[in-house]
């Protein structure tokens, strides 16, 4: 059925899977060695997605289940006919990513059918986990405990997974009735691109459609008990700041830590205090030259995990709460701010999301004291559709000597999903904002309507930001606009040109005009794309001409150059090259030629990766953006930035990673170190090194810190 239809639905009955329970003790070192594994039953039978749908894996994977009172154990064996020599691994990092030979398990405990949490492994047992939300939404940030170890042979490699039931989310067993579990399995091997499944699920779909799961059969499990998981930390920080002639010593040691209290299979409650990131990745310098505001990604874990549940969290346009407003001095004001307590509260059935969060922040000498809420509540109808409401709320408090009066900013969303088939999904959002201090009600909304195939993808896009909508713990890319975005692209994979994987051209349109004033344009934009290919070798190009038009009616200056009012059109063209990620030496090239505006723009960029072994990582990359004759005064402008990053691990737990980046524009130069030991369980010990300085002859600017960090993670 697969091979005759590309797209074809969930089965009417699933398939199923036997495990049993174990006679004896299971080590977990990857080796598989017990008499369990041997009589444990096997699952083959793995469907392939790539490099061609369908047919039989040319990697075959074998798969068992075995269970104690305390633990599901999954045993893998990935056979590759090059053994050791064809494993492709990029790093030993934690939350690999896609471009390492991996196997994963994704688990839908209460048969929900709309989500998933995963764990995932590569040859070298890196440990990656996440939740997953109707199959296009993660939660990256999502960490339990759990157990993997690998072992490397001529034959392939094997894999040992040890996930304690405690760490997984599933409803009380009914005496007399069998247990079964949602389950969907899949790999991928590098060396041939080669990406394959269990049960099969359709290319042009996330491995994560749960509605296309398995069951895992066989199982028993304990009761499902309250759970309580706590992980305080210690830490010591150093911090030295030169500014303006004159020179801050600061030293302090903190004491705080977040709690997990699993209540039921069901609702979950998370707590935070004095809650500190100092751990948490860097964000690399960004020189905007557009008239949008910027997106940078949460990269804060405890704001991450469990982050797909709040309306508007897929998409980076209109996001009435977007968690990076919290922990700031100000609303132009990039400093951190001490978070005092946070909560975070998630109930999820097959029916039903609840959550809600609190954090109060405390004032500094720059910002008052501020608390922000959110409340959801999500309803699934169907088999894959919901609908939901959702409300935010910051009160920021009055400070007599910031001269700072209190103000409450409040939204309203309504937001949902309709899926009516397997190849088409539609999604909208509707928002309103409520500002006391300006006395402003503004109002926010986002239409999608999409069609996905093995052959064809289609879009439609429409979002409407008034003047006055500001929710002030959200995002918006852009206010007094009405954006309109259609497009496609054809998906093409050449039967007689096996060199080609995959060729996806196609073109997007942009329109954008006032919503105040519909009859004022703004901008417009074809980017159009005749090639976009993957290659057999899993190197990618990209060739695009992308037409613009331009009405600037306001104050514009990108990067200090003075734009003149006017309409503008110009032409832009792109291309970008990447080698195949996996590899030793991998690099990617790409650049942007033409007008812009009233003068030109060069822009070029190289990276170059080598990683001669994985427990060694190095990278340097290049851009350049060349300006002549923007704007007003027709100038000329060139702006330099240059990163170099490397990483270091004697294992996956033991790791040194530093980061150095230069911005020419602001001659700011940052470097970011940090060495990270992970003696238990996602129990941590951190020594971070930041030194970021301005070498503005005017305002130098200067800022060492050092921080020690220990945490420890406890599960009862």
């Amino acid at each position: 059925m697969a091979q005759n239809n590309l797209d074809f639905p969930p089965p009417d009955t699933p398939l199923t899977i036997q495990s049993r329970r174990a006679e004896g003790m299971i080590v977990v070192d990857g080796k598989l060695d017990e008499s369990d594994w041997e009589r444990a039953a096997s699952t083959t039978d793995f469907f392939r997605r790539e490099p061609r749908q369908g047919g039989e894996a040319h990697f075959p994977t074998t798969v068992k289940f075995l269970f104690d009172d305390k633990y599901l154990y999954v045993g893998v064996f990935c056979e590759d006919s090059a053994g050791i020599k064809g494993i492709r691994v990029r790093d030993l990092r934690r939350d690999f990513g896609g471009s390492s030979d991996q196997v994963g398990i994704a688990f839908d405990p209460q048969n929900l059918k709309q989500y998933a949490q995963v764990f995932e492994t590569t040859p070298y047992a890196n440990q990656s986990d996440f939740q997953n939300f109707n199959g296009n939404n993660y939660d990256s940030g999502w960490n339990t405990l759990w157990k993997v170890r690998t072992q490397r042979t001529e034959r392939g490699y094997f894999a040992e997974f040890a996930i304690p039931f405690k760490s997984l989310r599933y409803n009380k067993p009914t005496a007399g009735e069998p247990v079964t579990w949602g389950i969907t399995m899949q790999r991928r091997a590098l060396r041939d691109f080669e990406v394959s499944c269990f049960p099969a699920i359709p290319q042009s779909m996330s491995m994560f459609r749960m509605t296309y799961a398995a069951q895992l059969e066989g199982i028993e499990p304990p009761p499902p008990a309250a759970n309580l998981r706590v992980s305080p930390y210690a830490l010591f920080r150093y911090d030295n700041i030169q500014t303006g002639g004159e020179t801050t010593t600061e030293r302090s040691v903190r004491f705080g830590g977040d709690a997990k209290w699993a209540i039921n299979p069901q609702s979950v409650l998370d707590v935070t205090v004095n809650t500190d990131f100092a751990q948490a990745d860097v964000d690399q310098a960004v020189n905007n030259l557009e008239r949008f505001n910027i997106f940078f990604p949460e990269r804060r874990q405890f704001f991450l995990e469990n982050s797909g549940i709040w309306a508007g969290a897929a998409q980076r346009s209109i996001r009435p709460f977007f968690s990076r407003r919290i922990g700031l001095q100000g609303e132009f004001n990039a400093r951190p701010a001490p978070i005092t307590v946070g909560s975070r509260f998630t109930q999820r059935t097959e029916k039903r999301a609840i959550a809600g969060l609190f954090v109060r922040q405390r004032a500094t000498e720059n910002s008052s004291a501020a608390n922000f809420g959110v409340l959801r509540y999500l309803r699934n109808y169907g088999a894959e559709n919901n609908m939901g409401i959702m409300a935010t709320h910051r009160l920021d408090e009055s400070d007599s000597p910031l001269g700072l009066n209190a103000n409450h900013n409040t939204t309203i969303t309504i937001d949902g999903q309709i899926r009516p088939n397997n190849r088409n999904r539609i999604s909208y959002l509707a928002s309103t904002s409520i500002d006391e201090e300006s006395g402003r009600v503004g109002y926010a909304g986002r239409f999608f309507a999409g069609h996905s195939s093995n052959k064809l993808s289609l879009n439609w896009l429409t979002e409407v930001t008034d003047e006055n909508y500001n929710p002030r713990m959200g995002f918006v890319r852009q206010n007094n606009v009405i954006r309109h975005s259609t497009g496609g692209y054809y998906i093409w994979r050449p039967k007689k040109m096996d060199w080609i994987r995959r060729w996806d051209p196609g073109l997007q349109v942009d329109f954008n005009h006032d919503a105040t004033n519909p009859t004022n344009f703004q901008q417009a934009s074809i980017f159009i794309f005749p090639v976009y290919t993957w290659f057999k070798d899993n190197s990618f190009l990209e060739l695009a001409v992308n037409p613009i038009w331009q009405n600037i009616n306001f104050d514009f200056a990108p990067l200090g150059l003075p734009i003149a009012e006017g309409n503008y059109f110009y032409n832009r063209f792109f291309g970008q090259y990447y080698t195949d990620q996996s590899r030793k030496l991998s690099g990617t090239f790409y650049t942007g030629l033409g007008q812009f505006y009233n003068g030109t723009n060069s822009s070029f960029g190289i990276t170059g990766r080598y990683a001669p072994i994985p427990h060694i990582a190095l990278s340097v990359s290049y851009d350049l953006n060349a300006l002549r004759g923007i704007g007003i005064d027709e100038e000329d402008l060139r702006i330099q930035l240059l990163t170099v990053g490397s990483r270091f691990a004697l294992n996956p737990r033991l790791q040194l990673s530093t980061f150095y980046q230069f911005n020419s524009f602001d001659q700011q130069g940052r470097w970011n170190i940090r060495a990270s030991w992970e003696y238990q369980p996602l129990s941590f010990i951190y020594l971070v090194f930041n030194d970021s300085r301005i070498n503005n002859q005017l305002d130098p600017f200067q800022e060492q810190q050092v921080i020690t960090k220990i945490t420890y993670v406890k599960q009862f």
